[in-house]
Parts: structure tokens; C-alpha cells; sequence
């Protein structure tokens, strides 16, 4: 594999842009934008060809899309409590659309996408205490939809509908450890796509160069609702706790924006 300095992986990233339009080396994978920048660079599994990779993440985004960007996988403290399969799976889950027939009968589900702007609909929500040092998740049993209603009196049988106690959360400290490893600096490449005769296109006309992680955006993210902590469980399997991102709003996580292409 060849080592590009900095400089040199960025004329890489202007002459994947010069190229306009290119097809997607990976015919019917969702993670074509990706896997074609990837194959381009001459790289595997997100390894940046630089000397000094390990301080780099490489992010590739569909422009204008309204999915999600995965920063990194994190389950809450306190770990010893197991909270998502032991405490919000059981006691707040609710039935699987699946249960008794794609798997087994009584299945449960805890699928909560949630930040601290607002609540959803079942009442959950994110909450940053600064004194504290924690970012904590939060019940709140009058913020529920009337269509949970039935959920709701479930919720009540088995553990009342006060906060929930212990509160999951992580530690300033630990979050940002594992937010930082992970984006310490990153290239940030957005494409758009296009369909002709059932294939995908891609041109590679946005990069950012993203240094020095900024941990209070990070909170500042979760706060105005763009940042979002998604758990996805179900009784026979935890899926992982994630921290998700809205298009565009990667830049806010660092002090240094630096516009490669595009505007």
C-alpha cells in the first residue's frame, strides 16, 4: 500500500474530483460512496495511507441525505448494570414487530433515537449536566404520546414512572476519550449521487479537513438535537449504543475547518 504525505492524499481527493461522475465499485452496496473512495485511495477498512494515520478518521457522506453519520459505539455506565439488555430492554421495552413470527414469541425491543433538544415520543431524552461531568439519559412519564398509552401503564406495573434510577450516562471524561481517539482529525468527503440504468454514480466534489476534536461541541451537538444517542436492542440481541450525526454538522466537533473542495 503507498504512503501519501497530507498534501499528497489531498491531490488525491482534487483528482477524484476532477474525474466527475464515476461508478460504484461495489454494484449493490449501500456503502458504495465509502467503498469507492476507499478503492480509489488504494485503501482497506478505513486505514488512511498516511504516516501518521492513527490520528485520522476518513468520514464519506451521501450529500443531501437525511441519514445518519455512526461516530462510534459506546454502551452507558454504570457498565456492571449491563443497562441497555438489563434494566431499558426489560422494564421499558415493548413488544417486536417480529415477535412470533421473524423471531420467537415475547421478543422484546428498545429502539430509542434520542438528543437533548426535546423528548421523544416515549419520553426519553438526553440531558448534559456540566457540574457533574455526565451526559445522562432521562425519563420523563408525562412527555409520552397518548398512542403509548398502553406502553405506558406496562412501564408503570413494573417499575413506577419516575426517572429512572440509576440514571444511565457516561462520564465527561470517558466520552471524551473515546470521541477523541476516534476523531481526533478527519477528512470529511461528501459525493452526489446519481442513477443511470440501475447504477449508481458518484462525484466526490466536497472535502473538508477537520483537525483538533472539540469535546463541547460534541455537547453542544447533543443539545440542539444533532447529535443523537441511538440504542437499538431486542431481546436476543443488543445492537450497540450509538452517537449519531445529521448531515453537515460533523465541522461543529472541531476547532480547525479547513475547505479542501467545494464551498
Amino acid at each position: 500500500m503507498q504512503l501519501y504525505t497530507k498534501d499528497e492524499l489531498i491531490k488525491k481527493f482534487r483528482e477524484l474530483e476532477k474525474m466527475g461522475w464515476i461508478p460504484n465499485g461495489r454494484f449493490g452496496n449501500q456503502g458504495g460512496i465509502g467503498n469507492t473512495l476507499e478503492d480509489f485511495l488504494g485503501i482497506t477498512e478505513n486505514n488512511l495511507p498516511i504516516p501518521n494515520a492513527a490520528e485520522w478518521e476518513l468520514k464519506s457522506q451521501r450529500a443531501n441525505t437525511s441519514s445518519l453519520t455512526t461516530l462510534f459505539h459506546m454502551e452507558p455506565s454504570p457498565r456492571a448494570v449491563g443497562f441497555v439488555p438489563k434494566v431499558l430492554l426489560p422494564l421499558y421495552g415493548w413488544s417486536h414487530q417480529g415477535a412470533g413470527s421473524l423471531y420467537k414469541d415475547g421478543e422484546m425491543s428498545f429502539r430509542q433515537t434520542i438528543h437533548g433538544l426535546s423528548h421523544s415520543d416515549r419520553g426519553f431524552i438526553v440531558q448534559i449536566d456540566r457540574a457533574a461531568k455526565k451526559v445522562l439519559i432521562s425519563f420523563d412519564s408525562k412527555k409520552v404520546s397518548e398512542k403509548h398509552s398502553d406502553w405506558l401503564k406496562g412501564v408503570k406495573e413494573k417499575v413506577g414512572l419516575g426517572e429512572l434510577s440509576p440514571q444511565p450516562y457516561w462520564g465527561f471524561d470517558d466520552l471524551e476519550h473515546k470521541a477523541g481517539t476516534k476523531l481526533l482529525n478527519c477528512f470529511y468527503v461528501q459525493a452526489e449521487v446519481k442513477i443511470e440504468e440501475g447504477k449508481e454514480f458518484y462525484w466526490y466534489n466536497k472535502v473538508q479537513m477537520l483537525q483538533k476534536f472539540r469535546f463541547e461541541g460534541l455537547l453542544e451537538a447533543l443539545e440542539k438535537g444533532v447529535m443523537l444517542v441511538d440504542f437499538d436492542a431486542r431481546s436476543g440481541h443488543n445492537h450497540g449504543t450509538k452517537f449519531r450525526l445529521k448531515q453537515n454538522h460533523l465541522p461543529l466537533l472541531y476547532e480547525k475547518i479547513t475547505t479542501v473542495i467545494g464551498s
